[in-house]
Formats: structure tokens, sequence, C-alpha cells
């Protein structure tokens, strides 16, 4: 069942040496796979495999390997512009510079919660409620609408010349936010 090589390329004193290549090929079609050691992968630790992590499928066609060398064709046809570098990078670059949302004088007072509402018609001349505009998520008050007649602080990043007068008229106050 096993085939002799004989490789004379010395002469030496010991025996000639040899490998022994079993017919592997015929073994397999003549042992039934009951028998096989390897039916389901139990057995002896690695089926003639070596040692950890030696005999491993060929991952060259998996995933985007080689999608530089030998998947270049897919990558560029369906994927261009995957790799490579483009232009320069802007370094302290500050988006959304131009981001500055807005309320009305109109809509000031939906700021305010109910109760210090209630609290503030009861004593009007107690401390003027404080409407933190930033907190709301906006950063500009401008001066549509009317304002009641109580004063108000008004905390926010920017204030329209208008919306400035009207709170003032009303006895409040602007209040800038950095």
């Amino acid at each position: 069942m096993s085939l002799y090589i004989f490789q004379p390329k010395r002469k030496s004193r010991t025996k000639p040496r040899c490998f022994q290549i079993p017919f592997l090929f015929q073994l397999a079609s003549e042992m039934p796979t009951k028998k096989s050691k390897t039916r389901k992968l139990r057995g002896h630790v690695s089926h003639g495999h070596g040692r950890v992590g030696k005999h491993r499928k060929h991952p060259g066609g998996r995933g985007n390997a080689g999608g530089m060398h030998h998947h270049r064709i897919n990558m560029d046809k369906y994927h261009p512009g995957y790799f490579g570098k483009v232009g320069m990078r802007h370094y302290h670059l500050k988006r959304n510079t131009t981001h500055c949302p807005t309320i009305n004088l109109d809509k000031l007072w939906t700021l305010v919660s109910e109760q210090t509402r209630v609290n503030y018609g009861k004593k009007p001349e107690g401390p003027a409620p404080i409407i933190d505009v930033v907190r709301a998520g906006y950063y500009k008050v401008l001066g549509k609408g009317k304002l009641p007649k109580q004063p108000v602080i008004v905390k926010a990043k920017f204030f329209s010349r208008q919306a400035e007068e009207k709170i003032k008229s009303v006895g409040g106050a602007c209040v800038l936010m950095a």
C-alpha cells in the first residue's frame, strides 16, 4: 500500500533515505465513512493537519481581501474611490458656524413653565422671571410680536435691535451669554 522512492544523492554508509507516500486516494475510496476518524471531526486531536493554526482555509477570496491586488477589477468597477486619499485636511475646522436657531418675542413665554406663569400672575411686583433661551435650544431672540406688560430677564447669545428695544420697553433686561 505504500511506495518507496529512493534518492541516492551521495554515498553514505547508512541506509539510503526514503520517503513513504501512502496512497491516500485509494484509502479514501476503500474506507467506509463510519470508520474514518474525521467523520464528525472527533477523534485524534488535529486529524493530520498539524499543530495549532496550521491547516486553514484560503482567505484570499473572502471579504475585502485583495482589493488592491487580485480583486482590483471588482473594486475599481463597483467601488470606485474606495482606496486612496484626496485633498488636504482642514485642521481646527469649525463646523456649523452659521447654526443659529431663533425664537420670536411672541413665543418667548412658551419657554416658561405654567407654574412660573401662575405664580408671577399672582405677585407681579415680585422678582422678574428669568427665561434662558439657550437652555431651550435657541441662540437668537428676534423682535416679531408683542410682549405682555411684565418685566422679564431674557438670556441669549444674540438679540436683534427690535427685540432688545421691546424687552427694555416692558421693563425687562437682556443678558448676553457666551
